[in-house]
C-alpha cells in the first residue's frame, strides 16, 4: 500500500533544504572572510616590519661629525673676491655608534648660509643641481661608503662668489649650518662659524 506524503512533510523538506543552502552559504562566506583576514594580517605584518626597520635605520644609521674645517682664500685678486674669505668647507664624518653601512652617494646636504639655502647631492648622483664631493681619509676602498667605525670620509663643499648657483663664500665671523641626510632619513646638523680673524691662515676650524 503506497503512502502519500502530506503537504506538511513537503514543507519540512523544503525548509531543510533551505537551511542547508543557507548553512553552505554561511560556510563559504566565513571561508572567504577568513582568507581576507589572513591576507590582510600578512600585509599589515609586512608593512609593520618594514616601518620598524626604517624607524630603526632613521635612529641608528646616522653620521657622526669628527671635525669641520674651512679653506681660507689667500688671494682674491684673481677672482675679485676679498682676501680672507672661506672658499671651501670640508666636514670629516664617520659612522655613529651602532650604525650600519652608509653610502654617502645617497646622502643629501642642505646648506643654510647668510645668502640663502641650497640642497646638494653627491657629485656621482644623477640628480641635477649643485653637488658636494667626498675624499677618503681612512677607508678600506675609495668608494664613499662608511663600512666600519674606523672609516673616515671628508664631505667637500666648494663655495662660490656672491650670486653664484651654489653656496656663497663665508666672511670672517659669519655662520652657516649644514644638515646631512642619509638615504634612510637619519640626519645630523653641523654648525659652522668662521673665526673673527683669519689673517695669515690658510685654513681654520669651523
Amino acid at each position: 500500500m503506497n503512502r502519500q506524503h502530506s503537504s506538511a512533510d513537503d514543507e519540512r523538506g523544503q525548509v531543510g533544504i533551505g537551511t542547508l543552502i543557507v548553512f553552505i552559504a554561511m560556510v563559504l562566506v566565513a571561508a572567504i572572510a577568513a582568507g581576507v583576514l589572513v591576507n590582510t594580517a600578512g600585509f599589515l605584518q609586512s608593512k609593520a616590519a618594514d616601518t620598524g626597520e626604517r624607524s630603526v635605520a632613521q635612529v641608528s644609521d646616522r653620521l657622526q661629525v669628527v671635525v669641520a674645517t674651512g679653506n681660507v682664500n689667500p688671494d682674491g685678486s684673481a677672482d675679485g673676491i676679498a682676501d680672507g674669505t672661506v672658499d671651501a668647507v670640508n666636514v670629516t664624518v664617520t659612522q655613529a655608534p651602532g650604525a650600519a653601512s652608509i653610502d654617502l652617494r645617497n646622502a643629501t646636504v642642505s646648506w643654510i648660509g647668510p645668502a640663502g639655502t641650497h640642497t646638494l647631492t653627491h657629485e656621482n648622483a644623477s640628480e641635477p643641481g649643485y653637488s658636494f664631493g667626498t675624499t677618503p681619509i681612512k677607508a678600506v676602498n675609495s668608494d664613499p661608503v662608511l663600512d666600519t667605525p674606523d672609516d673616515r670620509f671628508s664631505i667637500d663643499i666648494a663655495l662660490g662668489a656672491a650670486g653664484s648657483a651654489g653656496p656663497d663664500r663665508l666672511d670672517a665671523g659669519q655662520e652657516a649650518r649644514l644638515v646631512i641626510n642619509t638615504r634612510d632619513g637619519a640626519r645630523v646638523t653641523v654648525y659652522l662659524t668662521v673665526p673673527d680673524s683669519v689673517d695669515g691662515r690658510s685654513s681654520v676650524e669651523l
